[in-house]
């Protein structure tokens, strides 16, 4: 019998795919469609022309370019904030020694099982109380490091073999050299998966921007796509094409860190 030129799970993994595809084949065909075909019944999944009035009335009748440059902001000091912040206390927490740095671990931990509705009111409150409600800082300072950074960080830090690190110290390295010069570039692969979860939560964050920010030239692209959405009419056009704006960025991310997140889910022991 031939054997496939492919693995037999391609074949179950093809269709599961296209599954998930779609939703984003209809999102972009949506954006490209007139008035008419999105608001016809049934709905047309292939538009009978294209054209590009959402883009347009997207670009002209909103602040869209404002609230893509201030998301860009946002998840850039959030994804920098989170490679500096949770990558030095995952290896404090996975390599130091000192007092009450299991239960220090585990109170950090604990707090992922909070639900972040809870903490919307006291965050509000302190928010208020520094300044900080109704400014770009109120939707990046949430996002400077978070639990989940740091037990990923320090799980990848147990993975590697300490006798490269007290070769460094042999050698002269300070505890923080070893950190930046040994430890860091061997956890590549961790921080690009890092960087692909902040990017994505950091991103698409709407609920906490919805309460901290009224002022329409702070939103963010999600905040601002949801104001297409009304009670009794909804910018179809618009919104999907606002969303298609959106998405790429992260699609394009996702693609570039592809091999880094699959190598961080072999080795820093997540899988399963």
């Amino acid at each position: 019998m031939r054997r496939l030129p492919f693995s037999p799970w391609h074949l179950l993994l093809m269709p599961l795919a296209l599954l998930f595809a779609l939703p984003l084949v209809q999102m972009v065909l949506t954006a490209f469609m007139p008035d008419g075909d999105i608001n016809r019944f049934p709905p047309r999944f292939i538009p009978s022309r294209l054209q590009l009035d959402g883009f347009i009335g997207l670009f002209s009748q909103s602040q869209a370019l404002r609230w893509l440059l201030n998301t860009v902001i946002v998840s850039t000091i959030a994804v920098v904030a989170h490679l500096v912040l949770c990558s030095m206390a995952g290896y404090g927490f996975a390599r130091l020694k000192f007092f009450g740095k299991n239960a220090g671990f585990l109170m950090i931990l604990a707090t992922i099982m909070i639900p972040a509705q809870l903490l919307m009111i006291p965050t509000y409150v302190m928010f208020t109380r520094l300044g900080l409600i109704d400014t770009l800082a109120a939707a990046f300072v949430p996002w400077l490091a978070s639990a989940f950074g740091i037990f990923l960080m320090r799980q990848f830090f147990l993975s590697l073999p300490a006798e490269l690190e007290d070769a460094a110290r042999i050698d002269g390295c300070t505890t923080f050299g070893v950190f930046w010069r040994v430890v860091l570039p061997l956890a590549k692969p961790a921080l690009a998966t890092l960087t692909v979860f902040t990017l994505l939560g950091s991103w698409n964050d709407l609920i906490w921007p919805l309460v901290a920010i009224s002022d329409e030239s702070i939103y963010t692209i999600q905040l601002g796509l949801a104001n297409f959405q009304g009670t009794r009419h909804t910018q179809w056009s618009l919104l999907m094409a606002g969303n298609v704006v959106a998405t790429m960025p992260l699609i394009i991310a996702f693609i570039v860190a592809q091999r880094q997140f699959v190598a961080t889910m072999t080795f820093s022991g997540l899988k399963g």
